[in-house]
């Protein structure tokens, strides 16, 4: 009999939002193998558990993995999630490299966040292809994408935001964001609730920048107060530009005949 401990069963909620959006989107398929993008924060712990939890009793069968890439940044220490991981018994990596320090000589008309954001994603690919995964897992929620799809419109002029499924641009990974339909606060209350190890990632760069996203996160929560329903209404106005129509047409989604291996 195993010593390890159950995974930390989320809430009903929760599971419900995530299950409805891998059913709307169709981001998993049997004999996937996913690597779930682990920075240590709320959201990816949350889904982390609530992948486990599917992993139990989804009529979808998939392998889980996890990577979390460390930066090498002062204030960020996420080896803490190693023991947690081993505990945990899911195949993990850990991918230490000196991004903060390249990019002081690397970084090229991008703020540091747009190049830290690039390494990272480049090593989750690399590590994915490394293990055999065909699928990588991020953790950007509903108020991810909302925030995302306001600062386009406000400060770019165009009407996007993230992908909640899509191809990448070598076609042999999709990546998905299983949490495109629940809340900041819902992940926030889980993890609180259920103590889980949330490595607080406090970079001074990301600080030292103009907060564009603070600033449109005020704004969404000020207009929420008077408009319950503000994050429906914004979700229906962004699902068609998430579902990522002109990639997804190269999966062999739910209900279409899938061509043989």
């Amino acid at each position: 009999m195993s010593d390890r401990p159950e995974p930390t069963k989320p809430p009903r909620s929760l599971m419900s939002l995530t299950g409805r959006a891998i059913g709307d989107f169709s981001m998993l398929q049997d004999g996937d193998r996913v690597l779930l993008g682990l920075s240590g924060g709320k959201d990816s712990l949350s889904l982390l558990h609530i992948l486990l939890n599917l992993q139990r009793r989804a009529p979808v069968k998939f392998q889980l993995a996890a990577c979390t890439v460390d930066p090498q940044s002062p204030e960020f220490d996420p080896r803490p999630l190693i023991p947690y991981m081993e505990s945990l018994g899911v195949p993990y990596f850990y991918e230490s490299q000196p991004i903060v320090e390249q990019a002081q000589t690397h970084m090229e008309g991008d703020s540091f966040c747009a190049y830290c954001s690039r390494m990272r994603r480049g090593i989750l690919y690399r590590v994915a292809r490394e293990q055999g995964c065909n699928v990588l897992a991020l953790a950007q929620h509903l108020d991810d994408f909302a925030e995302t799809f306001m600062m386009s419109v406000f400060f770019g002029g165009k009407l996007r935001t993230m992908q909640a499924h899509y191809m990448n641009d070598d076609g042999d990974l999709r990546v998905i964001r299983p949490l495109v339909y629940a809340r900041e606060r819902q992940t926030r209350d889980f993890a609180h609730n259920a103590r889980l190890p949330v490595i607080h990632e406090n970079c001074p760069a990301c600080f030292s920048m103009p907060m564009q996203r603070y600033q449109i996160k005020q704004l969404l929560a000020e207009q929420e107060k008077s408009n319950p329903r503000l994050f429906a209404s914004l979700l229906t106005a962004m699902k068609p530009i998430m579902a990522g129509l002109n990639k997804l047409d190269r999966l062999p989604l739910a209900g279409k005949p899938q061509a043989s291996e």
